[in-house]
């Protein structure tokens, strides 16, 4: 059950399947749908960092990997 005061961990994992806490961010876009500035974002735990990216990357999709709390960080700064 979710509930407004719920402490459910939202970031997790986006690897099909994973639900361990996400420590890195994948910033990546579809050159073909968006524009070069936009960024669209998968989270990854350590376990799926380099399968995810790898995936991103094959497809000249992977614009950049940062750790989590540096991207919490630098977007608070925005």
């Amino acid at each position: 059950m979710n509930s407004p005061n719920s402490t459910e961990n939202l970031t997790i994992c986006s690897a099909k399947g994973c639900r361990a806490d996400a420590v890195w961010v994948l910033a990546w876009n579809n050159p073909k749908l968006h524009t070069p500035d936009r960024r669209k974002t998968w989270l990854a735990c350590e376990e799926h960092r380099e399968h995810l990216s790898q995936f991103l990357g094959v497809r000249g999709f992977l614009k950049d990997v940062v750790a989590l709390e540096e991207w919490e960080a630098s977007a608070s700064g925005r």
